[in-house]
């Protein structure tokens, strides 16, 4: 477990470590820039580095001793869904997630395919939350992969926003984050992509968030959208406390 710095959640669990580029939202990927730095550390968690995927059964027992209600987002540092991550394991991390009914899990991920693979393989409770990073149009196709899932709350991240995304299928989707591209040479986002995301949104009463306008300075960039905060989340759509 660790506090998150992420606007949408309270912390992070990594039950998979490393992962591999599939796309060009990937390409100034956060997680490899910080495996490369833990690892440095001597944390033993991320020896192996960013390119080999590694399950770890020992951080399953973790959400059994989190005490109060949390908000966690689900492997930070990997993608659940990764070709290299067993079925077995994706179906053991799904049942610790069902056996935490009092905290809210969200997965997200670039491996939509597999994604609605293994759907039906998978037990999903009310309180697991499953999103799609769509960085621009090339992978739009991921949406509809999420929509034929049975997850109870679907979300999307359209971060690092690279492209603008028109027309989004939104039927069943509970929420939209947006954010830009921040680091050393971060690619740009236009306001207007964001205005009309919102405009899509606010049209399909979808929760909409805005993280960040990003850069390099992503601090003093800031979070305000038209003068305001988007901070909407999906309690109000499907959501019910189990």
């Amino acid at each position: 477990m660790a506090v998150s710095t992420i606007e949408w959640t309270e912390m992070t669990w990594n039950p998979t470590t490393g992962c591999s580029k599939i796309s060009q939202g990937c390409k100034y990927c956060y997680a490899e820039i910080m495996t490369r730095r833990l690892k440095a550390m001597g944390q033993e968690k991320y020896s192996k580095g960013f390119k080999t995927v590694v399950e770890h059964p020992e951080t399953l027992k973790e959400p059994y001793k989190w005490k109060g209600r949390k908000t966690v987002f689900v492997n930070s540092m990997s993608d659940l869904f990764h070709e290299d991550v067993s079925l077995d394991f994706i179906k053991r991390v799904f049942d610790v997630m069902k056996d935490n009914p009092q905290h809210i899990f969200q997965i997200l991920t670039k491996r939509s395919s597999r994604l609605k693979e293994l759907n039906k393989e998978l037990t999903w409770t009310n309180n697991i939350w499953m999103g799609v990073s769509v960085e621009d149009s090339e992978v739009k196709y991921r949406i509809k992969d999420l929509q034929n899932t049975t997850a109870y709350i679907k979300f999307l991240s359209l971060e690092p926003l690279i492209g603008p995304l028109k027309r989004l299928p939104l039927k069943g989707i509970d929420w939209v984050i947006v954010g830009g591209e921040s680091g050393f040479k971060p690619r740009e986002m236009r306001e207007e992509w964001v205005q009309n995301i919102l405009d899509q949104c606010t049209k399909k009463n979808v929760a909409f968030f805005f993280k960040q306008w990003g850069g390099k300075n992503k601090k003093a960039a800031g979070r305000l959208l038209n003068g305001q905060t988007y901070d909407e989340m999906p309690y109000n759509s499907n959501y019910q406390e189990n």
